[in-house]
């Protein structure tokens, strides 16, 4: 994979039966990971692209499943038009590496979780950092982790979030298009 910060999607070649699929994963999939998919698939279905391209979102830790996003997440996420209400915490299992393309955690600790769950070099090479597809962001490299702050610290994570989204769909998205004539 490049080091730049762009991920070559130059082979992708998916079909209305197998959609690209994203999960973002962070520590308890309350907070940022949720947002981040939600941001996302808002992007997919505005773009027309929501039969090729699949989002979700989980945790590493088993802290909340199946809890709602954190309430400052949701509000966060409203305060810019998105609905967050619908989302249920869930834990990462790492049997669904065969079936996922690309694996996008928001910081390093779930970067080394993940990478250690991976059975083979090919599944490791789909875990990437969130900030990693911005530019700008990704000497960062992690987006950090509101829960112990306040809602301000979650609109600044919603913004970094919503700016590495873009910046990975902007990468994707041609792909995608390319790949689905």
């Amino acid at each position: 994979m490049p080091h730049n910060g762009e991920m070559s999607f130059a082979a992708l070649t998916p079909d209305e039966s197998t959609p690209f699929r994203i999960i973002f994963v962070c520590t308890g999939n309350i907070c940022r990971s949720p947002m981040a998919e939600v941001m996302l698939r808002d992007l997919v279905m505005r773009a027309g692209l929501s039969h090729l391209i699949t989002t979700s979102s989980a945790g590493t830790g088993d802290w909340h499943v199946g809890e709602q996003a954190d309430e400052r997440t949701i509000i966060a996420l409203a305060n810019r038009g998105y609905d967050g209400s619908h989302h249920r915490a869930r834990q990462f299992d790492p049997a669904w590496f065969e079936d996922l393309d690309l694996v996008v955690v928001l910081d390093r600790s779930q970067e080394r979780v993940l990478r250690n769950w991976a059975r083979t070099d090919h599944e490791r090479n789909k875990v990437r950092l969130l900030l990693s597809f911005d530019a700008e962001q990704a000497s960062l490299r992690d987006v950090p982790d509101p829960y112990y702050a306040d809602g301000e610290l979650f609109d600044s994570v919603l913004g970094m979030i919503e700016r590495a989204n873009q910046a990975l769909f902007k990468q994707l998205a041609p792909a995608i298009r390319q790949g689905a004539r």
